[in-house]
């Protein structure tokens, strides 16, 4: 298991979203980190722009961290923040995009957020049944 680290000082918020999943938080946490394996529900559909993600970091149950979906963007990384949900069924979600590069355009920050929100509380929520 990898283990959450701090970021350095200069790390860049560029967009966040909260959601939550019908699946509890494990259930989750466990899409989030072995998306291809034989028992996984099939969700992650990228795009010809976009690669598959590494894991990066994880921090068992709460926090999983992947590595840029983007090539040209590779100092880019995703955190997960998963938590109950309030209304104590299924899972709390937030995707956080942060870099230690630069901002990107406007444009395409605008895409890097509507990817996530698609895979992440579109594909993933489905995945589930929901």
């Amino acid at each position: 298991m990898l283990i959450f680290t701090a970021y350095p000082a200069h790390m860049l918020e560029l967009a966040s979203r909260e959601r939550s999943q019908p699946a509890p938080p494990a259930v989750v946490r466990e899409s989030l980190t072995a998306f291809r394996s034989p028992s996984a529900r099939p969700w992650l559909d990228l795009l010809p722009d976009e690669v598959e993600p590494r894991v990066l970091e994880s921090d068992d149950p709460s926090r999983v961290v992947w590595s840029s979906l983007w090539p040209d963007r590779p100092q880019d990384r995703i955190r997960f923040d998963l938590g109950q949900a309030k209304d104590g069924y299924g899972c709390a979600l937030r995707w956080t995009l942060i870099t230690t590069d630069t901002a990107p355009s406007e444009s395409k920050l605008g895409h890097m957020r509507y990817r996530l929100n698609v895979l992440i509380n579109e594909s993933l929520r489905k995945s589930y049944g929901s």
